[in-house]
């Protein structure tokens, strides 16, 4: 059980404190509601760029990171299609410097053109180095568009293509600034020795001032059912052939999502697995071979990808897999395998639990989904999962109609 108190400033910012005496340092997390998933379809990459850009200096700031290291505290952030999140750790007795850097790049980001354009060519060589000249890095910029249709899931964090970031201007960058970098955007979190009274007092200091932003309206597209299966052969330069399978899973909130996890975790967490023991152990078709999920909020992909050996072809790969899939749906998991993957992820959840950095992340991200009182039961919920709640799963996931093939085929030499 992990404790916090909660209050929110006049201003729309949610603020949570996790009080922890045993350690010296404080963790400071700030989620910004906006993903990919936020951006135009025509300026996609731009919850990324901002990612980087936000550490380019704000108005009374010129860098970010020599005043935190200064005082003694480390950073970093990271981008998906729902969320950006900023995070950083100092010792307690530097707390104020967090509030005095993270509050000034939410009031004011220093937009600069030299600032924008070193950003914007991190983003473009990050673009071509992970994603088009790295071996099966352009999966996912294919495979996305396959499964979603209509919402904005389909394209990266990245982006859609690298034109959209070498067009973006500084109007189009102040103008995502100006309506996703606002307090009432945002869930902040100290995990620490820090108590309510001082980040209260703290929080009301230094962000309290800044202007809430415009309301916004968040009506993303939902993807329609899929009707039939789709199948993309692609030719790459690639040492092996390899196979991704998409189908469309129920959201982060829907019950059904701690099913579709301890699924991916009965194929594939472990060389006890169901695919490691009989597909790449047994009869040696894939080199190796993996079952997860997207995890997104809005309903995401179970996703299964292999690499195939020389000898195999991708119809055995994908019947193989497919009968993998089909004893899943027809014979109920055991009592005892059910169990074994539960206790693992549980065990991983405690783990997670022992950094308070990864505390202050977990609350903002369970309060970010409705209330942060779920990040505690989260292993209620895995553990209540039974094996007629694994099979009607099973059955309603993998359907045919609901199948998308990526055939990634390597060019023979």
């Amino acid at each position: 059980m992990i404790k916090y108190n909660r209050f929110t400033l006049s201003n729309g910012l949610t603020v949570l404190v996790h009080h922890d005496s045993h350690t010296p340092m404080v963790a400071m997390n700030i989620l910004y509601k906006v993903g990919a998933r936020d951006e135009d379809p025509e300026k996609t990459g731009f919850a990324h760029l901002f990612e980087h850009l936000m550490f380019g200096g704000s108005v009374n700031i010129p860098e970010y990171d020599t005043p935190l290291q200064l005082a003694g505290g480390e950073n970093n952030a990271f981008t998906n299609s729902d969320i950006t999140n900023y995070y950083l750790t100092l010792p307690k007795n530097n707390l104020e410097t967090a509030f005095w850097l993270e509050s000034d790049r939410m009031l004011s980001l220093a937009f600069t053109p030299k600032s924008l354009e070193v950003q914007r060519q991190v983003v473009i060589e990050e673009f071509k180095q992970n994603y088009l000249n790295q071996p099966y890095g352009d999966v996912y910029l294919h495979l996305k568009p396959l499964a979603y249709k209509v919402h904005p899931y389909q394209w990266n964090t990245i982006g859609k293509e690298i034109s959209h970031i070498e067009k973006a201007t500084m109007d189009d960058v102040k103008l995502f600034y100006q309506k996703f970098y606002n307090p009432d955007n945002a869930i902040v979190c100290l995990a620490g020795n820090v108590d309510i009274e001082e980040a209260r007092v703290l929080s009301e200091k230094w962000f309290g001032d800044i202007p809430k932003g415009k309301h916004i309206e968040r009506n993303y597209p939902v993807e329609p059912p899929q009707k039939k299966p789709r199948k993309l052969t692609l030719e790459r330069n690639v040492p092996q052939s390899a196979i991704y399978m998409a189908w469309h899973m129920p959201s982060r909130t829907d019950p059904e999502y701690y099913s579709c996890d301890l699924i991916s975790d009965l194929l594939s967490n472990g060389n006890s697995s169901r695919l490691y023991q009989h597909l790449v152990k047994e009869q040696k078709l894939f080199s190796e071979l993996n079952a997860f999920i997207t995890g997104d909020v809005d309903p995401g992909l179970f996703i299964v990808s292999g690499k195939l050996y020389d000898s195999v072809d991708f119809k055995t790969a994908e019947e193989a897999i497919e009968k993998e899939l089909k004893n899943i749906k027809e014979t109920p998991v055991s009592s005892e395998e059910l169990k074994k993957v539960q206790n693992k992820l549980e065990a991983n959840l405690v783990f997670s639990e022992i950094s308070v950095l990864n505390r202050a992340m977990s609350l903002c991200y369970y309060e970010m989904l409705g209330n942060a009182d779920l990040f505690n039961l989260e292993k209620e919920k895995y553990q209540s999962v039974t094996p007629d709640n694994i099979q009607k799963t099973a059955n309603r996931i993998f359907d045919e109609k609901n199948k998308n093939v990526l055939y990634y085929k390597a060019i023979k030499k």
